[in-house]
């Protein structure tokens, strides 16, 4: 940190220069991309579009030396990613191509587009589906220190990441052997006692929920937990990143549910993953909430075997994003043993779920420290003063 200080205090005494990002970086959407090509695959190269991880690979790239995105549309609108190499950058996602390299470090504008991701965020409009407009990201202010700076910066910044990269890859590896394990246990032979059914047939009720004006300041801050679908991840949810207030829920299509509903994500970035509520809530309306029956099934049972099924589900999609609805969810078959199968199955499952995503322990745990000692030290090297 000294380092840094003392290259502040002795190259730019007075602050940094703060730039408009359309003065510094060309802005461009990608192309679009089919569902038809994405089926023709495997090729080499991923397809990067709405959300972080790629939709696809494919034989043809349109992106090479330009690894910064940034999602102009869906459930992950204004998410900073980083994909070095060559790929396709889909018709959903932003470039922002540094013009002058002798100028701006790219993994430094990188680090400040991180920081200033809540920024970016709240440039983005709620109404309908969620989107990033070209013109707004533009004026967007970012830090130029110099150049000698920018790199002491990165140095301090990439080894951070580089640390929680390697987290990162053995907690994947761990993930890849549970979900392996999921598969043979909800892998049912003709033998079996299980019924073959939907998943309408195991709910007492279905429903999605609403978005709440925009426009309305009080629709919004208020004591009601208000989940959107970027939040559905594979995992039980006991907060929400936004809360509504009485007004904004009288108002819209939003809608209590009660806790333990599954919800499955429809459309955008996170389209066919699921979650479990952990306390009552209300949803926008990309949130397929499943009461479960308890008398037909264990809601655990349920997520399970809708966690297991996600590549399928989301096979089922449609469009660039693979949008769901919710009469395919309702429609979607499930294997229903006996619920003191179900029950077994669940206390092994829940097992492993806890050692590869508990934030309490082992590898989750210290993945989650990691990343906060980086938000911490990314802070704290990109607020500058600016220059008198």
């Amino acid at each position: 940190m000294s380092r840094i200080d003392e290259l502040l205090a002795d190259l730019c005494p007075r602050g940094i220069e703060i730039a408009i990002l359309g003065d510094v970086c060309r802005v461009r959407t990608g192309a679009a991309v089919s569902r038809a090509t994405i089926g023709q695959g495997p090729g080499p190269y991923p397809v990067i579009n709405s959300g972080r991880e790629p939709l696809g690979y494919i034989n043809s790239y349109n992106t090479e030396d330009d690894p910064i995105g940034i999602t102009s549309r869906g459930a992950g609108v204004g998410s900073v990613t980083w994909r070095a190499g060559r790929y396709f950058r889909g018709n959903l996602n932003y470039s922002a191509t540094i013009l002058d390299r002798s100028r701006i470090d790219t993994r430094f504008l990188y680090h400040s587009l991180l920081f200033l991701q809540p920024r970016i965020q709240q440039l983005c409009t709620y109404q309908g589906i969620p989107a990033l407009n070209k013109v707004n990201l533009e004026k967007l202010t970012v830090p130029v220190p110099p150049l000698e700076v920018q790199r002491e910066i990165v140095r301090v910044l990439d080894t951070f990441a580089a640390l929680e990269a390697e987290l990162e890859a053995e907690l994947e590896a761990r993930r890849r052997q549970y979900a392996q394990y999921r598969e043979a246990l909800l892998t049912f032979s003709l033998g079996d006692r299980v019924a073959w059914v939907t998943i309408s047939e195991v709910c007492i009720k279905i429903s999605s929920g609403g978005t709440p004006s925009t426009t309305r300041s009080d629709f919004y801050g208020g004591g009601i937990p208000w989940l959107r679908t970027q939040e559905v991840d594979f995992g039980v949810i006991d907060s929400t990143g936004m809360t509504i207030t009485e007004a904004g829920l009288r108002g819209s299509a939003a809608k209590w549910i009660p806790e333990n509903c599954v919800i499955v994500a429809m459309y955008g970035a996170t389209a066919a993953k699921v979650a479990i509520n952990g306390i009552p809530m209300t949803t926008n309306q990309a949130c397929c909430n499943l009461q479960v029956d308890p008398e037909r099934a264990n809601f655990r049972f349920v997520f399970h075997w809708m966690s297991n099924e996600y590549l399928r589900l989301k096979g089922l999609g449609e469009g660039s994003q693979s949008n769901l609805n919710a009469q395919k969810i309702k429609d979607y078959p499930i294997v229903v043993p006996p619920l003191e199968e179900q029950n077994r199955i669940v206390e092994i499952l829940d097992k492993f779920d806890a050692l590869v995503n508990d934030l309490s322990i082992g590898l989750p745990a210290e993945l989650a420290a990691r990343r906060k000692q980086y938000e911490h030290y990314r802070d704290r090297l990109l607020t500058f003063p600016e220059a008198s």
